[in-house]
């Protein structure tokens, strides 16, 4: 008998070995796994302008949308940033459409327009031209075709601002050789129009209420100088594309979740709409004007809830570089859009259902 229970306790103690290898060998896998759904978000770095067109970005950060796709985005505010997203230091920028996008195209640059971030339908023309209130009180100033000779604040020469100035001189047979272009950043136009250095400015908002807020300038126009301008867009580095494509789809997601609340904030123009309280909230909190007032008077931009771009207007502005001598080489607008991630983004999220109240 006691040979018996040797053996069984002997039999018993190498079955529990071999239990506790087996599942020392199991939990490998195991703690492999907890540790892989527990991995770091990815980081995303992202360039913005300083303008009212980034809201979507700001409404999927504060409402946690990158976060719910395991991103952590790190925003930084440069004005230049092409040269940043072609060498890979920056993987998503947030800009205004320009000859300058389309020349690093044509280098070979590998950067891609992936999405809508500011456009003009009707009743939102966020981009206007402003002319300094004492001319139009004078009389000196109705029209466009009283800007002939007068000195116009503009961003910089290639961009989409231009393009609408040129819209808007057009129409009363002006060319932009008849007008004085002096080109600085849009903040800056506001304290130029106060300090009568510039007669007007084809400028956006906020500055553009700002300006108008100060008594300082009126909208030289009530009426839309270039319906569904194609102005701001959104970028991806090459280096993004290739090296993390499923957190760049991821990114986009999140991003269209923001512009969809950002239209349903809109209303006849203006931040009005039912989520208007929460994204100005948003914006208030995230940029540099503070006064919640200054978004409710202000003319917002539009941006496609599904982030698609207007494709007739990029083409136009093209070609209104290329007709101002500012485009080297040979470069398409096909060439330098991506539009597969917005296209997956709305498979995954649906179609956009704008909130009613």
């Amino acid at each position: 008998m006691p040979r018996l229970a040797d053996h069984r306790r002997a039999t018993m103690g190498r079955h529990a070995r071999a239990l506790c290898l087996l599942l020392s060998v199991c939990a490998i896998p195991l703690f492999a796994f907890t540790r892989l759904a527990h991995a770091e978000p990815s980081t995303v770095r992202v360039a913005l302008v300083q303008a009212a067109s980034d809201a979507p970005f700001f409404i999927a950060e504060k409402k946690g949308y990158f976060a719910q796709e395991d991103i952590r985005v790190d925003f930084l505010i440069l004005r230049d940033m092409i040269a940043s997203l072609g060498t890979g230091q920056l993987d998503v920028g947030g800009t205004s459409t320009s000859a300058g996008l389309f020349n690093a195209v044509a280098r070979g640059i590998d950067i891609k327009i992936v999405s809508d971030k500011g456009s003009t339908p009707l009743g939102y023309d966020y981009q206007p031209i402003l002319v300094r209130k004492d001319l139009v009180t004078s009389g000196k100033v109705k029209g466009f075709e009283d800007l002939n000779g007068l000195n116009i604040a503009a961003f910089n020469k290639g961009s989409a601002s231009m393009s609408t100035l040129n819209e808007a001189l057009t129409k009363v047979r002006l060319k932009l050789s008849d007008v004085n272009v002096v080109y600085m950043p849009f903040p800056q136009h506001v304290l130029a129009l106060q300090n009568r250095a510039v007669d007007a400015s084809i400028t956006t908002e906020p500055s553009a209420t700002e300006a108008i807020s100060s008594g300082a300038a009126v909208r030289l126009s009530a009426a839309d100088i270039y319906p569904d301008h194609q102005l701001a867009v959104v970028l991806y580095s090459g280096d993004f594309v290739k090296k993390n494509p499923e957190v760049a789809r991821k990114f986009m997601r999140a991003y269209i979740r923001g512009a969809r609340d950002y239209n349903d904030a809109l209303k006849d123009g203006k931040l009005a709409g039912p989520r208007a309280d929460e994204v100005i909230a948003i914006l208030t909190q995230y940029t540099a004007i503070k006064n919640p007032e200054i978004f409710r008077k202000m003319t917002p931009n539009g941006v496609d809830p599904n982030g698609r771009l207007n494709m007739a207007s990029l083409r136009k502005d093209l070609q209104f570089y290329r007709d101002q001598g500012l485009i080297v080489g040979t470069v398409s607008v096909e060439q330098a859009v991506d539009n597969s991630f917005v296209e997956a983004a709305v498979k995954d999220l649906g179609s956009y259902v704008r909130m009613s109240k």
